[in-house]
C-alpha cells in the first residue's frame, strides 16, 4: 500500500543516546502507539507480528524492487524511499527520518543491519525527538569499534584475547604486528560484523593479500578500512549471550547460543543452550556478559559474542548493539518475546523480571535457508521462487521469513529466504524435529541449502554436539558427498510424472493412459528420458492398466504403482507409492522442467530433455571463457584486451549479496574482449571475459 496522508511530528521521548554513562531512575514511560520499521525482508515482518499483537500501528519502508513485498503488505502504511541500491534507499539516514516525521511514527526499530549499528542514525532520531529501539548512541560507537571495545571490556575484566587495535594502519606496522601475534591471525574490519571484512591470514606469505580484500569489502560495507589484528583460536566455538537491559540500571542474561557452524564466517544453524555446556560456565558466561553491558550502560536487547577454546575458556569477540537474527532460539527456550522487551524498554519501562525468574526450558534449534549453491562454494543465488512449501507452524515451529511463492530472492540484498525454528523437551528431540521440518520445506526455481542443512544436521559429530566453526571443513568430503538417486527413487519420479500427465489428460484418449490395456497396432511401451546433475537416466514403463506399471531402470525391472493426493492446505501434492510391495510416500513437483521428490533424506531433482532448438538459445560463451557465476554488479576490472593472464589470476571483482567475490582466469591465454565496465549488473552465466582462440593467440 501506498503511504497515507502526513501527520504532524509528535514530540516524544528521547532517544537512549542521552542516557549514556547515567542510569535513569526518573524515566517517564511514554507507550509507543506508531512505529516505523527502518528494514526489509523477514526481520520487518517479525517486528510487525510483534507490534501488531501490541495494538502499535506500523509504517513500513520500501525500496522499488520490494514494492510488492511481504512486508510492505503487512504494515498498515508503506513509504517508498528510493532504487534498489542501499545506498540509495535503505540506508538513507534522512529519508527514514523524513517518512517518520511525515507519518507521526514515535519511534523506528533498526531491525538487525542496515541502519541498526549507525550511531549517526541513532542521534539524528534522539535530536528529532524519535525513539531509537535500541541501545545508547555511546554503547553502539564503543562496542562498534572493536578496538575500544576491547579496552572497556578488559576495564570490565571481561576476558579478551590480545591482538593490535592500534592507529597505525600502514602494512608494514600491521605485517609487524602479524609476526608478534604470530599466524594464523584474524583480520577483521573494527566497523565490521555479519562476516563482513573479515579474513584469516593462515601464513605470513597471504596476509598482504588478505589484508587488501578485507579493506575493500570493509570499506563497501561500513566505508571504513580501518582493521585490527587478533590471533585466531583454532577450531573455536562461537558461543553469544543474549543480555538485556532497561533505563532503570537493571540487567539480566538469557543464556547462550551456539553458533559455531557456519560458512564464509556466517552463521548458518544455531541453536540455545550450548552444546556441553555446564552450569557453572554458563553462570560464568551470562555474568561476564551482564558486565559487558553495564560497562557502556547499555539498554534493550544486545548480544556479547565469544570465542571458546576445547576446555571452555571463552573470549570476548565482540558486542553486537541490536536484535540478532537468531534471537528466536533465545525466545523458544525461555518463552520470551524479545521484540516487545524492545518496545517496552525504549518506551521506559522496566524489564518484566529478574535474573532468578529466568528459567531455561528445552532446546532449540534455528536453520537459516538460502539461495545458494552449497557444492559451488555456497555461491548465493538470486531469482524467483516459483515454488515454495513449507512445514505448518505451530507453538514448537516457527517460520520466520519475508517471502512468499512467486516472490523474487533479490540480487541487491541477503540471499536469505527463511529461518525455520523449532523447539524441543532435549536436545535430540528438537534436532529430529529440525531434520522432519527441513524435509517439508520445499523450494522449486532456485537453488538452496536445504539438502546441505539436512545432511549438516544428521552428521554423526553434529548429533553428538561437537562442533567448532571448522566443522564444515573438516568434514567437507562426508558433507558433500556425490548425490546419486537409487533405482526406487528413479521409479518414484518415473511415476510421478505419468500420474501428473494422467491427471492433465484425462480427456485424452492416448491408450497409454487407459485402463483398458488396448492400443492399436502399437504396444503399452514407453521410454522415459531424465537427468540427474547432468547424467542421463533412461527408464522403460510398460503400462499394465489402473495406475499400475512395470518400470526398467538399470536392466532391472520394479512393480510399482501409486497416486497422488493434493494437499491444498500445505500447498504441496504427496506421492502415495507401491514399489514391489515397499509404500512409502513424499511431497513432490512435477513441472515443465522436471519432477523433484522432497524426501526425507532429501530433495531430488530430475530434469526433463530440453529441446534442441531452446538448447542452442540458451548457450552463452565459449569454451573457457570466464562468466559471471551468480548475479552481481561489477565492482572492479583488472584486465583489458590483449592482455596476457595465466589461469588462476584475477580478472574482475564482483558484488553480489554485499559480499565480494573475485572471478579468475579459467586457463591461461590472451584476452580477447572484456564485455562489462565497472558498475554494470550482470545476470549469471553472463561472458565477462572473451579469451582469444588458440589459433589467433
Amino acid at each position: 500500500m501506498l503511504s497515507s496522508t502526513a501527520q504532524p511530528t509528535r514530540r516524544l521521548l528521547l532517544g537512549r543516546g542521552s542516557l549514556a554513562g547515567v542510569v535513569s531512575n526518573m524515566s517517564t514511560v511514554r507507550p509507543i502507539e506508531k512505529l516505523l520499521i527502518a528494514n526489509r525482508g523477514e526481520i520487518a515482518c517479525r517486528v510487525m507480528k510483534t507490534a501488531r499483537k501490541l495494538g502499535i500501528k506500523t509504517v513500513a519502508v520500501y525500496s522499488d524492487p520490494d514494492r510488492n513485498s511481504m512486508h510492505v503488505s503487512l504494515a498498515d502504511e508503506a513509504v517508498r524511499i528510493g532504487p534498489a541500491a542501499s545506498q540509495e534507499s535503505y540506508l538513507r539516514k534522512d529519508i527514514i527520518l523524513q517518512v517518520a516525521k511525515e507519518t507521526g511514527s514515535d519511534a523506528v526499530h533498526p531491525g538487525y543491519g542496515f541502519l541498526s549499528e549507525n550511531v549517526e542514525f541513532a542521534e539524528l532520531l534522539q535530536q528529532s525527538g524519535v525513539i531509537f529501539v535500541g541501545p545508547p548512541s555511546d554503547a553502539i560507537r564503543d562496542m562498534g569499534i572493536k578496538s575500544t571495545s576491547k579496552i572497556i571490556m578488559e576495564a570490565a575484566n571481561v576476558p579478551v584475547i590480545k591482538g593490535y587495535h592500534g592507529e597505525d594502519q600502514s602494512l608494514e606496522k600491521l605485517r609487524s604486528e602479524a609476526d608478534k601475534i604470530g599466524f594464523p591471525v584474524m583480520i577483521k574490519a573494527v566497523r565490521g560484523g555479519g562476516g563482513k571484512g573479515m579474513r584469516i591470514a593462515m601464513t605470513a606469505d597471504e596476509f598482504e593479500s588478505q589484508l587488501e580484500s578485507a579493506k575493500r569489502e570493509a570499506m563497501k560495507s561500513f566505508g571504513d578500512e580501518v582493521m585490527l589484528l587478533e590471533k585466531f583460536v583454532v577450531d573455536p566455538r562461537h558461543v553469544e549471550v543474549q543480555v538485556f537491559g532497561d533505563q532503570h540500571g537493571n540487567y539480566v542474561y538469557l543464556f547462550e547460543r551456539d553458533c559455531s557452524v557456519q560458512r564464509r564466517h556466517q552463521k548458518i544453524i544455531e541453536e540455545a543452550p550450548g552444546p556441553g555446556i555446564s552450569w557453572d560456565v554458563r553462570k560464568k558466561l551470562g555474568e561476564a556478559a551482564v558486565r559487558a553491558a553495564k560497562a557502556v550502560d547499555y539498554v534493550g536487547a544486545g548480544t556479547v559474542e565469544f570465542v571458546m577454546d576445547k576446555d571452555f575458556n571463552f573470549f570476548f569477540m565482540e558486542m553486537n548493539t541490536r536484535l540478532q537474527v537468531e534471537h528466536p532460539v533465545t525466545e523458544m527456550i525461555t518463552g520470551t518475546d524479545l521484540v516487545e522487551w524492545q518496545l517496552k524498554a525504549a518506551a521506559g519501562e522496566k524489564l518484566p523480571v529478574t535474573q532468578d525468574e529466568i528459567n531455561l526450558n528445552g532446546w532449540s534449534f534455528e536453520a537459516r535457508i538460502y539461495a545458494e549453491d552449497p557444492n559451488n562454494s555456497f555461491m548465493p543465488g538470486a531469482g524467483p521462487l516459483k515454488y515454495l512449501a513449507t512445514p505448518s507452524p505451530d507453538q514448537h515451529i516457527r517460520i520466520e521469513t519475508g517471502v512468499r511463492q512467486s516472490d523474487e530472492v533479490s540480487v541487491h540484498y541477503d540471499p536469505m529466504i527463511a529461518k525455520l525454528v523449532v523447539w524441543g523437551p532435549d536436545r535430540n528431540s528438537a534436532l529430529l524435529k529440525l531434520r522432519s521440518c527441513l524435509s517439508e520445506f520445499n523450494i522449486s526455481g532456485l537453488s538452496t541449502n536445504i539438502n546441505f542443512l539436512m545432511d549438516l544436521s544428521s552428521h554423526p559429530e553434529f548429533i553428538q554436539g561437537n562442533v567448532d566453526t571448522e566443522f564444515i571443513p573438516r568434514y567437507y568430503s562426508q558433507l558433500f558427498k556425490e548425490r546419486k538417486p537409487s533405482p526406487e527413487r528413479v521409479c518414484e519420479a518415473v511415476l510421478s510424472l505419468i500420474l501428473t500427465e494422467n491427471k492433465k489428460n484425462t480427456s485424452n484418449k492416448d491408450p497409454f493412459y487407459s485402463e483398458s490395456g488396448a492400443r492399436f497396432n502399437h504396444s503399452l511401451l514407453r521410454t522415459v528420458q531424465l537427468t540427474f546433475d547432468g547424467q542421463p537416466i533412461s527408464a522403460t514403463v510398460v503400462n499394465l492398466g489402473a495406475n499400475k506399471f512395470s518400470i526398467t531402470v538399470d536392466g532391472e525391472s520394479y512393480s510399482v504403482s501409486g497416486r497422488l493426493v493434493d494437499r491444498e492446505e500445505t500447498n504441496h501434492t504427496e506421492l502415495l507409492c507401491d514399489i514391489q510391495g515397499n509404500i512409502n510416500k513424499q511431497r513432490i513437483l512435477v513441472n515443465k522442467e522436471g519432477i523433484t521428490l522432497f524426501t526425507r533424506d532429501g530433495s531430488y531433482e530430475f530434469q526433463l530433455p530440453v529441446p534442441k532448438f531452446m538448447s542452442a538459445s540458451l548457450s552463452s560463451g565459449g569454451l573457457g571463457d570466464a562468466v559471471a557465476p551468480m548475479p552481481g554488479v561489477v565492482e572492479k576490472v583488472m584486465v583489458e584486451p590483449g592482455a596476457s593472464v595465466t589461469a588462476g589470476d584475477p580478472l574482475v571483482v564482483m558484488i553480489a549479496m554485499k559480499m565480494e567475490y573475485v572471478i579468475k582466469a579459467p586457463k591461461t591465454g590472451v584476452i580477447a574482449k572484456v564485455n562489462n565496465k565497472v558498475g554494470d549488473f550482470v545476470e549469471k552465466s553472463k561472458v565477462l571475459v572473451t579469451f582469444q582462440d588458440e589459433e589467433e593467440s
